[in-house]
């Protein structure tokens, strides 16, 4: 496929961006750039939240692990269904209870400013750092296989594609996000099922065909029993469940598109529904990586040793223009919907958390709207900044990195939503930080050496659960003593 029709692609999938910014962010104000007005349909929400949870990420980096990791990510995808049942039975109905916009304001409420300011910073770091390693992704295969010929430099990829959507969130926020984002999981579906078509069709494949082809090959085995290794199974699946209540229920990302529906009910309804497509998506996304690998098996193709660059080389090179378009499609809706959400979100969590501006007296409503515009901008500046340093340095399966990422700076969250939400009474506030810091480096240290202390065990999924442990354990150990009358 020329680098000229993959540009035309993405310049026309973006083209409608634009209209769907336009219509959806008249008269849009700080109400609508935050929670949409409180307005937002529970089914879009629901929809929307495929693309912006499965990402570059999936749409990449599972395929081309399939060859490695066999179908046991769907251990992990399990157990997101446990993880979205607590976030739909005992978060959202505490947010909608508080009325709040940003979720860690139930911090600052329950504990005090220092632990809302440390939740909200946890959230900054590992949202930026996890949209820019998607975002990277996904700009990195639009480089190699269009810009690179022409001698465009990375950064300005990257710069090319933060900017676009920039235009697209600068002034709808949410109230926008809501309606892009279903758009975007409408064509990375797509983007799925037409490859999986079009490697039918090389391959002279009918449904019959297709149906057994999946469960003979020989990466479908979903579950590992070794309990010493990193992907067991109840590790695996418990840490799945974690994942989904801390990178979620816990995310102000996740969380303030759910905080746009019109009420409590459907928002449940919404996290429900959305916790049983997301694993249908997931086992989508898996047989498409064991029908990548029975292609290249057949057509006698090398393995790239970077299995992110699986699936592209295949649909780019291998598979026919239709089957390039069709990646291209569903790349470019991951990688818009990766990121657009991220600026809103963080900027949301930093004017809130960080600035204060939902506090009664504090600003008016132009210095709030010049607040989170020059908040907007410094996010866009500081995700650019980001990817080009994962550009600089290299990477493994990014996957593996935002996981990665997760169990360290999502732990902290788990950590000090469930100890405010099981334990009474107070800690001292100012320091929750100290402890907040403490978890994470501990969990570095149980990963790095853990297989030399513990005879050969690999910590994997349960380390997110360690770390909200050990935060919990911190704040016990700073508890107040009861106060007498």
């Amino acid at each position: 496929m020329s680098p000229a029709l993959i540009l035309a692609c993405i310049c026309g999938y973006f083209t409608f961006l634009l209209l769907i910014a336009w219509h959806t962010s008249r008269n849009a104000g700080n109400d609508a750039y935050f929670l949409g007005n409180r307005a937002s349909p529970w089914y879009a929400v629901a929809f929307g939240l495929i693309g912006d949870s499965l990402s570059g990420v999936t749409f990449i980096s599972v395929p081309g692990q399939v060859g490695v990791a066999n179908f046991s990510y769907l251990q992990i995808v399990f157990g997101y269904v446990i993880g979205y049942a607590v976030i739909g039975a005992v978060l959202l109905p505490l947010y909608y209870r508080l009325r709040l916009t940003s979720i860690y304001s139930y911090l600052l409420g329950r504990f005090g400013p220092n632990t809302q300011k440390t939740g909200a910073l946890f959230f900054l770091i590992s949202r930026t750092i996890g949209a820019a390693a998607r975002l990277y992704l996904a700009a990195s295969v639009i480089q190699v296989f269009v810009f690179q010929r022409w001698g465009i430099p990375f950064v300005a990829t990257v710069s090319t594609i933060i900017g676009l959507i920039f235009l697209y969130t600068y002034k709808g926020g949410i109230k926008t996000l809501v309606w892009t984002d279903t758009f975007q999981s409408t064509f990375l579906l797509l983007g799925v099922l037409l490859s999986i078509f079009a490697i039918c069709r090389q391959l002279n494949w009918g449904i019959d065909d297709l149906i057994s082809a999946v469960p003979a090959s020989p990466h479908s085995k979903i579950f590992v029993w070794d309990w010493k290794a990193k992907a067991f199974f109840w590790k695996s699946f418990v840490g799945g469940a974690a994942v989904a209540i801390a990178m979620t229920g816990l995310d102000q990302n996740m969380m303030q598109k759910n905080l746009s529906c019109r009420s409590l009910g459907e928002a449940q309804k919404n996290i429900y529904s959305f916790s049983v497509v997301v694993v249908l998506v997931n086992v989508l996304f898996v047989s498409l990586g064991a029908l990548l690998y029975s292609f290249a098996a057949a057509k006698g193709l090398p393995i790239p040793s970077d299995r992110d660059q699986f699936f592209p080389t295949l649909a780019l090179r291998h598979l026919g223009t239709f089957a390039a378009i069709a990646f291209v499609i569903g790349l470019t809706a991951a990688t818009f919907s990766s990121a657009d959400s991220v600026l809103t979100t963080l900027t949301t969590s930093f004017c809130i958390d960080v600035l204060g501006a939902d506090r009664p007296g504090r600003y008016d409503e132009h210095q709030k709207t010049r607040l989170r515009h020059v908040a907007h901008v410094g996010f866009a500046i500081l995700l650019l900044g980001v990817i080009m340093i994962f550009w600089s340095f290299g990477k493994k399966s990014v996957i593996d990195m935002v996981l990665d990422i997760a169990n360290f700076t999502y732990g902290p969250l788990l950590g000090l939503f469930g100890y405010g939400l099981i334990a009474r009474g107070q800690v001292k506030d100012r320091w929750v930080p100290v402890a907040c810091l403490c978890a994470p480096v501990i969990c570095y240290l149980l990963r790095a050496y853990g297989p030399t202390w513990l005879g050969g065990y690999q910590f994997g999924q349960e380390l997110l659960i360690l770390n909200g442990l050990f935060v919990a354990c911190g704040l016990f150990l700073l508890r107040k003593p009861p106060q007498t009358v």
